[in-house]
């Protein structure tokens, strides 16, 4: 993997609320360093591999032709951006576009992963994963990812930080 994938909005390796279930849920911005010559567009798979049910998919993005996301991309099956149009699949939720992240329980990892292709795929609306990963093989020029967490917990006793708060675990009482 040589893609280098980062995003002004993350800090260290938390996801910020805003970007999550708990906040706006908006995507966030990301940037990518460019693929190689051959390059003719770019797919993005967002997931999370640490769900109670397996795998769960947060975003599916194919045919970006710049190396870059602008934050707040509209839940849509195409969306016109600066860098052209861009398509987007169905996440796990069974919705298009981006869905932040919004675990059970506990720390997730999720993993933003782009794709450098060799050509622009012709996928329909009802694209998944699966699906995007199928039709991009052999076409892979590159990769490259960046994994974030998220806790609700932290992400509840931070705002309580930020807030001044005091903020104190409960324990069980025993008899």
């Amino acid at each position: 993997m040589s893609l280098d994938v980062t995003s002004r909005a993350f800090a260290l390796e938390d996801i910020p609320v805003e970007y999550t279930g708990d906040g706006r849920n908006i995507s966030p911005p990301l940037d990518w360093s460019r693929g190689p010559q051959a390059t003719r567009s770019y797919a993005l798979i967002m997931d999370d591999p640490d769900g109670p049910r397996g795998r769960w998919v947060h975003w599916v993005v194919w045919n970006l032709h710049d190396s870059a996301l602008a934050a707040d991309i509209a839940r849509q099956p195409h969306v016109d951006t600066a860098g052209g149009r861009l398509y987007q699949g169905r996440n796990s939720f069974g919705r298009f576009g981006y869905a932040g992240p919004c675990p059970p329980a506990g720390t997730h990892r999720y993993f933003f992963k782009v794709y450098a292709l060799d050509r622009e795929l012709d996928l329909g609306p009802d694209t998944t994963r699966q699906n995007l990963l199928d039709a991009m093989e052999g076409h892979v020029l590159d990769q490259g990812e960046l994994m974030v967490t998220y806790s609700h917990a932290r992400a509840m006793a931070a705002r309580y930080m930020d807030r001044g708060a005091d903020v104190r675990v409960a324990r069980p009482v025993r008899h």
